[in-house]
């Protein structure tokens, strides 16, 4: 069974260490927020200029002037700060932030990955990507396995525009999770009820299967 947005952000979220300074990209990043495990304490990052962001608000916390970076409304943690997006960027290329998690089009086996725009599209610009994927050395890529043809989005060598080259360690689908060295895909989990044959039949890219892959748990 393929995981859905929220079960992609909780395994993310697993992968969070005590301490970690993350950025949440747009899309299924903004998701873990939600699911910060117990016991750890993370500061999550926003390029427009927050450092705290908590979890997505309820209607009796909502602030309409607190957004993230994708305009949603969000909550501080306490210590929370505010600050200049050129200031928060600053942070970024300095290396300061331990963990990116961002979306994508298309990720090759490289590393490289392709976030931003699909040509004959209308684009807003590319945000922070660039920015995020050259200043942060951990970085997760949330997306689907496939586009809605099933034409695969693991791939050799992407096609579309890059964000960033040579940068990519893993990416967590709604079938696998699955890690990039020596220039291939390494199959590290699948998700419940989804077969190896699945995950490979949907990988354009080469792909290294162990003998034995656990399923994911939660």
């Amino acid at each position: 069974m393929a995981l859905s947005r929220e079960q992609i952000a909780m395994r993310v979220a697993q992968e969070l260490e005590d301490g970690f300074y993350v950025n949440l990209g747009i899309g299924i990043p903004t998701l873990v927020a939600n699911y910060i495990p117990e016991g750890i304490k993370v500061m999550l990052q926003s390029e427009n200029g927050l450092l705290g962001m908590g979890q997505f608000p309820t209607e009796e916390t909502i602030d309409p002037d607190l957004i993230n970076a994708g305009k949603q409304t969000v909550t501080a943690v306490t210590g929370a700060a505010y600050f200049s997006s050129a200031e928060s960027f600053a942070m970024i290329r300095g290396g300061h932030v331990d963990l990116t998690v961002l979306g994508a089009f298309e990720v090759d086996q490289e590393g490289n990955i392709a976030s931003w725009m699909i040509p004959g599209k209308l684009v807003k610009g590319m945000g922070g990507a660039m920015d995020l994927v050259a200043g942060a050395e951990n970085i997760i890529v949330t997306m689907t396995h496939a586009n809605k043809h099933g034409v695969s989005k693991i791939l050799k060598k992407c096609t579309l525009p890059l964000t960033g080259a040579q940068c990519i360690k893993r990416v967590i689908t709604e079938l696998a999770l699955m890690e990039i060295k020596d220039g291939a895909f390494h199959l590290l989990e699948r998700a419940p009820g989804v077969s190896v044959e699945e995950i490979q039949e949907k990988t354009e890219a080469d792909l290294v299967v162990p003998d034995n892959v656990p399923e994911m748990k939660f």
